[in-house]
């Protein structure tokens, strides 16, 4: 579907920065963006708060505007304007679900088990920071990387450069390491 004539105007008084152009922006996708917001966390599991939900719409629409509406400009006509704020609001959504939950983990110092690797995330951060600082630089890295920040092995590697694959490996002698030293930071 092509950009409707509606929608056209819509964004062209947007970035003109025309008086309620954004007003009006906003209830004509505040819908859609609440759906987005309702059905992303339904897909990843996560029950919403009216006040979360509140704050992951207002989130979607400050990403749209920040950069003198950047996303915005960035709009090429090739889809219509609801197809594209919806992948917009998704990653905007998907991200800061995968922040609060990496946050939530570490204040909860909850049994946050990765999927696929079978080990759980760091309970006692003192005790890890204590003994990572007994680690090599590389080691210590990673090891900050994976239990205390919550990164993925993905985000480790891409940060470290080394091969995603090469992460569990590098973590499971880290963990060795650590035991001899005094705890294993899965089990502490």
């Amino acid at each position: 579907m092509v950009l409707s004539d509606i929608d056209r105007r819509l964004l062209a008084r947007c970035l003109d920065r025309e008086p309620k152009a954004w007003e009006d922006f906003v209830d004509r996708f505040m819908g859609l963006v609440v759906h987005v917001v309702n059905h992303t966390a339904q897909a990843k599991s996560v029950r919403l708060k009216p006040q979360d939900r509140e704050d992951l719409c207002a989130e979607v629409f400050l990403a749209i505007i920040r950069d003198d509406f950047a996303v915005l400009r960035r709009f090429r006509g090739q889809s219509s304007l609801a197809t594209y704020l919806t992948v917009v609001a998704r990653r905007v959504v998907v991200r800061r679900l995968q922040k609060n939950r990496s946050a939530s983990r570490l204040i909860e110092g909850a049994d946050t088990a990765t999927p696929g690797n079978g080990h759980s995330r760091v309970e006692n951060r003192e005790q890890v920071e204590q003994l990572i600082a007994r680690l090599d630089r590389d080691e210590a890295e990673v090891v900050r990387m994976y239990h205390l920040e919550g990164k993925s092995y993905r985000e480790i590697s891409a940060h470290v450069g080394m091969p995603e694959n090469s992460v569990g490996p590098l973590l499971s002698r880290a963990r060795q390491k650590m035991r001899r030293l005094g705890a294993d930071p899965a089990t502490s």
